[in-house]
């Protein structure tokens, strides 16, 4: 591999990348063989065939036999939840006893673990391609703050919307968590107003972004779902919960609010552009015009849905009725990996699962397709960063962030590909070669760039074995 840098320093700090197959995702779907990015103070200045660009840059990279792709955009995920994977009582069962084992080990949490399980969970993420991704942390056992998250971030050097999540729903108030890891209402909306204040930036290029995200119907108060839009909309920040996941928290609504899970979110407040719900499996097709009629986005978290059996969200459904949707981990014990790549190929290959269990051999509907793998690489990339809100991000184009990974293609696993963007789809997910956010290499030849993997290892190991110890 060719890689030459300038010795003296340039404060123009450009990349170049030279003969590589790019795939831009852009409106045209734009795919250069022999391609190139010309990228300039983090963001890309020129993208073409490599005989058009400059010839010299700071670091000169030649990806030939790679195919380069945008960045991908995870938009759910629960970092801190690494500590707890596969772990045996948790391990076959649906969403509402899972979290019932978990809730006791995870009251357990240190501070330093937050630090410890953001690093791992994005070191994982970073490796599968991923340049951005938001995390919901609702629990602040002992001293823990969202701060612990946003440090670890910046040093491993991802894009992180960070969401300020929150429990206020105990068990003695009809709740499904245990009073000992919920928090006060005044508490939450008191930090929620901080984190905003001394972190959110949301500026084009910006590393770190504030959401607020109390964490689902069954754990917080209505009053509180409605004073953190309010909230929210005051500094024009996002908002996010997890909606319609499972059957179980449909009855629970019905129930406790009156309504089904999209018709409370109506009623308090939470239906916009600036509004993103995980998971978001259990919805009717008046549901789904809801969604499309107010430009609410969706994150779909395949792996997660089928571990817990919640079910399949009904994202063929979403995409022809114009919702946004992207893709997310979700929590690292309900997935018990952090790879986005995998998630774009398990998006495709539910997605036509579900297809078939809906009848579609026997369809004569011509607009009835299945999900392409160029799609389901769209979800990955251009749909998390519309659901975020950001146009900066998602696409390979001048202007945008120099936010890429690159895959080669001559490896064993790869052999006998014959298309070299569907086959990073169909075939087993490998880790990325090359991750760069911002023109900066996060990997590089297949290793992290910017922390030590063996020590965080070693350190998240220790952690994990001392919460289950109790």
């Amino acid at each position: 591999m060719l890689v030459h840098r300038t010795t003296r320093l340039n404060l123009m700090a450009t990349l170049l990348i030279k003969n590589a197959h790019i795939v831009t995702m852009d409106d045209r779907q734009t795919e250069i063989p022999d391609g190139g990015i010309f990228v300039r103070r983090g963001f890309i200045e020129e993208i073409g065939q490599t005989s058009s660009l400059p010839a010299t840059a700071d670091e000169v990279l030649d990806l030939k036999g790679h195919v380069v792709l945008p960045g991908l955009v995870n938009t759910h995920h629960h970092f801190y939840q690494t500590l707890t994977r596969a772990v045996p009582a948790a391990q076959d069962a649906n969403l509402f006893n899972w979290l019932k084992t978990l809730y006791p080990i995870w009251a357990r949490i240190q501070p330093d673990d937050i630090f410890t399980s953001t690093q791992t969970a994005l070191a994982e993420l970073a490796l599968s391609g991923c340049t951005t991704a938001s995390d919901h942390l609702y629990l602040y056992p002992n001293g823990s703050k969202l701060d612990d998250e946003i440090s670890a971030a910046l040093e491993l050097g991802l894009r992180l919307h960070a969401s300020r999540g929150s429990m206020s729903l105990g068990e003695s108030q009809g709740g499904l968590p245990p009073d000992s890891v919920v928090d006060s209402e005044d508490n939450i909306l008191k930090d929620s107003q901080r984190l905003i204040e001394k972190y959110h930036d949301a500026k084009p290029g910006s590393m770190t972004q504030i959401v607020l995200a109390p964490c689902s119907p069954f754990s917080v108060t209505t009053d509180l779902m409605k004073q953190s839009a309010k909230l929210a909309r005051k500094y024009g920040v996002h908002l996010h919960t997890h909606l319609a996941e499972t059957e179980d928290e449909e009855q629970f609504c019905m129930k406790m609010f009156g309504h089904r899970p999209v018709g409370y979110m109506q009623e308090v407040d939470w239906i916009g552009d600036d509004v993103w719900f995980a998971h978001a499996v259990w919805v009717n097709d008046e549901e789904v015009k809801v969604f499309a009629q107010h430009n609410c986005g969706v994150a779909h978290c395949p792996t997660s849905n089928m571990r817990l059996a919640s079910g399949i969200a009904p994202v063929q459904k979403y995409r022809a009725a114009g919702v946004n949707v992207g893709l997310g981990v979700d929590g690292s014990a309900s997935n018990d990996g952090s790879n986005l790549l995998a998630e774009v190929r398990n998006a495709m290959l539910v997605s036509r699962v579900k297809e078939g269990l809906t009848g579609y051999s026997l369809s004569n509907d011509p607009n009835r397709k299945l999900m392409t793998a160029r799609e389901a690489l769209y979800l990955g990339t251009r749909g998390g960063a519309a659901v975020l809100g950001r146009n900066d991000i998602g696409s390979l184009e001048p202007g945008k962030c120099a936010d890429f990974f690159a895959l080669n293609l001559n490896k064993l696993g790869y052999a006998g590909m014959h298309d070299p963007v569907s086959a990073v789809v169909f075939g087993q997910s490998f880790n990325a070669d090359y991750t760069f956010v911002g023109g900066k290499a996060v990997v590089r030849e297949g290793q992290l760039a910017t922390v030590d993997q063996g020590k965080l290892i070693e350190k998240h190991n220790a952690a994990a074995k001392r919460l289950l110890a109790g």
